[in-house]
């Protein structure tokens, strides 16, 4: 049987070799539950504090109660959305005291005199409990309530406020509009979507090495680290060598005895994070995971990214690989897929472009020309306002909006902007420089000295030290 999981974290380097321990049968009942009932594309609820309550679930019996202090990403996360609902299916009653103490989301209330705690993320209190009764269980009971000073009020005079969970079995900011009609991008199921494909970026878990401004530098480097790893496979399975950086994966390679073809490598420039490239070394045993992207980008195509971890609303487009982190936690939706059995196939369904002729007409609405619609729609202000706590929960939908060629035009635009920036005529700028004279005053200097970038919306000015 499993212990209770001790409070540490996953280890950063796999070159400490100090990695938490394994809990097979935890991690299971996890997958059975959390994720099984969650609808979230990627879904990491392996935290220790995920693991503390499914081992504490499943030690109550007909009758009991479980509270704890922890993480406050489980009331509104979306990689939490299945283990709301399994706290819906297995408990009567929760009680929840949410005293948010992010402090990034609010940078403002950083230290301890507003988290005694003194750390970065947000604070919860939850109570959960379950009673016993011969009668068909009725629905959890979920009392909620918002409040940052805690010390301020005691437990026995806080007011709750019952709350009812949404069919996505969202719990508090609940969307009321039309967001569940519109047409679905992606999902984790794969039906009736508009897209076929899509891929998280690419994840090196050792960038240090495998990337590079310099094309001359990274293959310096990764000379050196091919040397160093090719000959770890060749003495053996134990790692001697600490000069490189080891993952999980690495280290499974090292098992099979996988050794590195340095002319199996290769140099491409891709987007490392917005509007920056750098070069990478690509390789299927550098690399700890590339997924599918090369089914995107074997030849000339283009791709939607956006942030899948629903902190923010990032959209930017690539004609080439992306990093997982290059607008978040990156997914990638290309125009086109490659293969070798069947070549060039358009991403977008059948199913998805039938839903556009319906509305439209069949004259001008191509495949293509929803890509660049898609791509305009995401970027409308009107778009990401109206359905924000969707866009923070899951994946993006389409409305249907009136003159579509406009919008796949100005999408066109857009998307051509974001990709050749490099190459974009500059946007005329007047400068006005303001040369400050010499002070005695230390106050002057200092304020002088101090880092800024303020943008004034009354005479359109920016103003930079």
């Amino acid at each position: 049987m499993d212990k209770i999981p001790p409070y540490n974290a996953n280890q950063a380097n796999e070159n400490d070799n100090n990695k938490n321990r394994e809990y097979p049968t935890i991690d299971q009942r996890i997958k059975d539950t959390f994720i099984k009932n969650s609808t979230a594309q990627k879904t990491k609820v392996y935290d220790m504090y995920s693991r503390f309550y499914r081992w504490a679930f499943d030690r109550l019996d007909e009758n009991g109660i479980i509270a704890f202090i922890t993480n406050r990403s489980f009331i509104d996360s979306r990689t939490f959305d299945g283990f709301r609902k399994t706290v819906q299916d297995e408990f009567d009653y929760a009680y929840i005291i949410d005293t948010h103490s992010d402090v990034r989301a609010n940078p403002k209330i950083a230290g301890t005199t507003h988290n005694v705690f003194g750390i970065q993320a947000g604070v919860a209190i939850m109570f959960l409990v379950k009673k016993y009764s011969k009668e068909k269980k009725k629905p959890c009971a979920i009392y909620y309530v918002d409040m940052q000073w805690f010390a301020e009020n005691p437990l026995k005079e806080i007011t709750f406020v019952h709350i009812q969970p949404d069919k996505n079995n969202n719990w508090i900011n609940i969307a009321d509009n039309d967001f569940e009609t519109l047409i679905p991008l992606i999902d984790k199921e794969g039906k009736k979507t508009l897209f076929k494909a899509s891929s998280n970026g690419i994840s090196t878990n050792r960038d240090e090495w495998a990337y590079d401004f310099s094309e001359k530098n990274l293959k310096n480097k990764i000379n050196f680290f091919v040397n160093k790893y090719n000959t770890e496979v060749v003495k053996g399975n134990e790692i001697h060598n600490l000069e490189i950086k080891w993952s999980r994966d690495l280290k499974n390679k090292l098992q099979r005895k996988i050794l590195i073809v340095e002319t199996d490598i290769l140099f491409k420039k891709i987007n490392y994070r917005p509007f920056t490239k750098k070069y990478i070394s690509l390789n299927s045993t550098l690399i700890d995971v590339i997924s599918i992207n090369n089914k995107f980008f074997s030849e000339d195509n283009l791709a939607i990214c956006f942030n899948d971890n629903g902190s923010d609303l990032r959209f930017l487009a690539t004609n080439t690989f992306s990093d997982l982190h290059y607008t978040g936690d990156t997914k990638c939706i290309p125009m086109y897929t490659f293969d070798q059995a069947y070549g060039k196939n358009e991403n977008i369904t059948e199913w998805g472009l039938n839903q556009f002729t319906k509305h439209y007409g069949k004259k001008g609405i191509t495949k293509e020309a929803i890509f660049y619609y898609v791509y305009a729609i995401l970027h409308n202000p009107v778009y990401r306002k109206k359905y924000e706590l969707n866009l923070k929960r899951e994946f993006p939908r389409i409305p249907f909006y009136e003159n579509f060629q406009q919008w796949a035009a100005w999408g066109k635009v857009l998307m051509d902007l974001h990709i050749n920036y490099e190459t974009v005529e500059p946007f005329p700028l007047k400068r006005a420089e303001t040369i400050y004279e010499e002070s005695t005053d230390p106050l002057v200097w200092e304020r002088i000295a101090k880092a800024k970038l303020k943008a004034n919306k009354v005479d359109d000015s920016i103003e930079i030290d």
